[in-house]
């Protein structure tokens, strides 16, 4: 067994089930009847590279930077991978390959005002009450922010139980979703950068 590294760590119930109950029943979860949470993983130590790191797979976007972008400017692109459960679903990354620990002072100074630029393009679709934003890092080394449409009126889908809404949701139609991000794209290209044009929806 790996030697555990913290006091964290030690007093966790590895291989064992935790009671649902604290989520059961929530607004925001979307089960119910007879749930189990399946039984707790040791850590993985080292922990595995991510993609984009010595001895993980290739950056994503480093291998094919025009990969589904339907919006970028000189230094950040947007990209929306197809239909899904919710309205919108989109990632915002930097052109150039950086961690979140390594962005620089100027390009970070940036992310604040590109998360509210692409928060209110999103908000054009007419289908959106309000749009999350999160950032997930362990899956690619790039730094990227996703972000996540809620349908208006879809209280249930607030919080962080809307990533799972998303693929338990029936996916929109695809010339839905390719007029998303045509609208998307053009909203942000309303004060900089460039809209990628989009093939229609066959």
């Amino acid at each position: 067994m790996t030697e555990l590294p913290s006091e964290y760590h030690r007093r966790l119930p590895y291989g064992e089930r935790m009671s649902a109950d604290p989520v059961l029943g929530g607004p925001f979860f979307p089960f119910d009847g007879d749930v189990q949470v399946v039984p707790l993983d040791q850590p993985a130590l080292p922990e595995p590279p991510r993609r984009g790191e010595p001895g993980g797979e290739p950056c994503p976007k480093c291998s094919d930077p025009d990969r589904s972008v339907i919006w970028r400017d000189d230094q950040w692109g947007l990209k929306a991978f197809g239909a899904s459960g919710l309205p919108f679903v989109a990632l915002l990354e930097p052109l150039e390959h950086y961690r979140l620990d390594n962005l620089p002072p100027e390009l970070t100074a940036t992310l604040g005002p590109m998360i509210q630029r692409v928060a209110g393009a999103i908000r054009r679709i007419d289908s959106v009450g309000r749009t999350h934003f999160n950032r997930w890092g362990d899956g690619s080394e790039h730094f990227h922010v996703w972000f996540l449409a809620r349908p208006l009126g879809m209280m249930q889908l607030r919080g962080a139980m809307i990533a799972a809404w998303d693929d338990l949701l029936p996916k929109i139609p695809a010339a839905e979703f390719t007029a998303n991000a045509r609208l998307v794209a053009a909203a942000l290209a309303e004060d900089g950068g460039e809209a990628v044009e989009l093939p229609d929806a066959e």
